[in-house]
């Protein structure tokens, strides 16, 4: 049963997350050949202070890019 985590920054629509998990499934049944009803998406939304990049707290990286 595949499982898969996808972790973003918060801020993405319902609709974008349908999406997400639509393509997922979808690229597992189309190259592992795996069934959709035992495909499992999850995705977590983390707040951008609790997340890293460039050496630095997303939301500080993003104040300095403005």
């Amino acid at each position: 049963m595949p499982y898969v985590n996808i972790q973003i920054t918060a801020g993405a629509t319902r609709e974008q997350k349908s999406q997400l998990v639509a393509d997922a499934t979808r690229s597992l049944v189309e190259v592992l050949n795996k069934k959709p009803e035992h495909i499992h998406v999850v995705i977590t939304e983390v707040d951008e202070e609790n997340w890293g990049f460039a050496g630095m707290l997303t939301d500080d990286w993003r104040k300095l890019k403005g």
